[in-house]
């Protein structure tokens, strides 16, 4: 069984050891004396003149190349599948930009991805180029560890460019003092998968952009079954991800929110519309028992719990797509989510590229993220991993592709209703508080008690609020 962990961030897939090579190359990782903090120190300190050869045990011999070559670090995702795409893709950048040299450094392990990645920027040997998403990406901005990137913005992209990302998504790489630390990497957009074979079952009725929650609680309680008949439910209606941005869109959707969005230092999350929305989540879990929570699967993912039959229905993103249809032996619908009492809102995720603010080349760095931030590198993604473009003008080639790879599975399913939210303008982004570490630290801490534990009523948020309004004193 998985350790028990806390409410967590969700990612597209495991974080492992990184593998200390530059782009192009196709050493395995090893472990040795030879770290990943001193791979990037040593990076740093070398900037434009030579670097680090393939081998992560030692300091090798510098690469080939003119010793003008403006050397630069870049880290993002290090699933099985994304590593050899992105290498694949800088030798095609190396050919486009032969005064740049990338070397790719795939993310720390996820249980120590975010605490790695600070130390690096607090230590100064953070990458040139790195991925940042969900709550960890504010905080690295609030804390001045990313450029700047308006002056380039402003020079190099057009409007059409601007235009074809969700404004939501794009606006969401600004702080409150309007610094715009981050552009988009891909946009993952949560939706409702369902298992048809068992709706059809139970006879209950395929969602679709029909249903509000009322409509979602219904089919809930039909789908959750005691399958052994020892009292408990052994299969459950539906299941989320015990998130910050995950249960911020219940919020959105009750018409309230976490965060004051006119100001950062200010918690809405126990202000009523908030209260009614995380209560309805409480009771679906501990009352009417048509959700699990972690406890009662051992913190299997979303994913794992959809695939293996533990439960109906899951809210799940884009980025599951993959795994899922790769999976499943039963066949499979996907419909937009549920219409709240206030509004329809859905994640657009804050997946995005960076530029570290103290980066000795601050051009090519540039010159880096608009190659990553282009369709040919978002096109990349979605025919590796099915990663659901950034570009509203990527959508129906990436729906196309995944018709064309699982022509059985997915010939029914509304694939474009990921991106619903993106075009229909309803998507939401994580909201942020001025000091987001300490506000995550303590608004997790209270929903473990009540949604995980089913410990306590939500009316500790109320207390939790007082705390959150005083630790963002001096950070606003």
């Amino acid at each position: 069984m998985e350790r028990k962990r806390t409410v967590r961030e969700h990612n597209i897939g495991p974080r492992v050891a990184p593998n200390l090579a530059p782009a192009g190359g196709a050493v395995p990782a090893t472990r040795g004396s030879f770290s990943r903090r001193r791979f990037l120190r040593l990076a740093g300190a070398s900037a434009g003149a030579a670097l680090l050869g393939c081998n992560p045990a030692r300091p090798s011999t510098p690469p080939t190349g003119t010793p003008a070559q403006v050397q630069l670090v870049y880290q993002d995702w290090n699933t099985e599948w994304f590593p050899p795409m992105a290498r694949q893709l800088l030798e095609q950048f190396h050919g486009e930009h032969p005064g740049i040299r990338v070397f790719y450094v795939p993310d720390p392990p996820s249980e120590t991805f975010e605490s790695d990645t600070l130390a690096d920027f607090q230590a100064g040997t953070a990458p040139d180029v790195f991925d940042g998403c969900c709550s960890s990406f504010p905080v690295w901005a609030q804390q001045g560890y990313a450029l700047d990137l308006r002056p380039y913005v402003a020079a190099d992209l057009d409007q059409e460019t601007l235009d074809d990302w969700d404004p939501v998504q794009y606006r969401a790489f600004f702080t409150p003092e309007g610094v715009q630390y981050g552009l988009p990497k891909y946009h993952g957009a949560l939706a409702l998968y369902y298992n048809k074979d068992l709706l059809d079952l139970h006879g209950v009725d395929y969602p679709d952009k029909s249903w509000d929650y009322d409509d979602y609680l219904a089919a809930m309680r039909a789908l959750s079954q005691d399958l052994d008949g020892d009292g408990n439910v052994d299969r459950w209606g539906s299941m989320f991800d015990f998130s910050w941005e995950r249960i911020q869109v219940y919020v959105n959707a009750w018409g309230g929110h976490l965060v004051d969005p006119d100001d950062p230092t200010r918690p809405m999350f126990a202000e009523a519309p908030a209260l009614q929305a995380q209560e309805w989540l409480r009771a679906c879990i501990w009352d009417h028992q048509v959700m699990p929570s972690p406890l009662h699967l051992g913190y299997m993912g979303t994913q794992e719990a959809f695939v293996g039959r533990r439960v109906a229905m899951v809210e799940d993103g884009s980025w599951a797509l993959k795994g899922i249809l790769s999976s499943a032996d039963f066949r499979v619908g996907v419909a937009p989510f549920p219409a709240g009492p206030a509004r329809r809102a859905t994640l657009a995720t804050t997946d995005g590229f960076g530029i570290y603010a103290h980066t000795r080349q601050p051009d090519a760095a540039w010159e880096l993220l608009k190659f990553l931030i282009s369709k040919e590198y978002g096109r990349a993604m979605a025919r590796a991993h099915f990663l659901q473009p950034a570009r509203a003008s990527l959508v129906q080639e990436w729906v196309d592709l995944i018709r064309a790879e699982y022509p059985e599975q997915a010939a029914e399913m509304d694939i474009a209703a990921f991106a619903d939210g993106h075009l229909e303008g309803y998507s939401v982004i994580s909201e942020t508080f001025a000091n987001q570490a300490e506000a995550l630290r303590l608004v997790t801490g209270a929903w473990e008690q009540i949604l995980v534990l089913g410990e306590a009523s939500v009316d500790l948020l109320r207390e939790v609020s007082h705390q959150v309004l005083d630790a963002q004193k001096g950070a606003g």
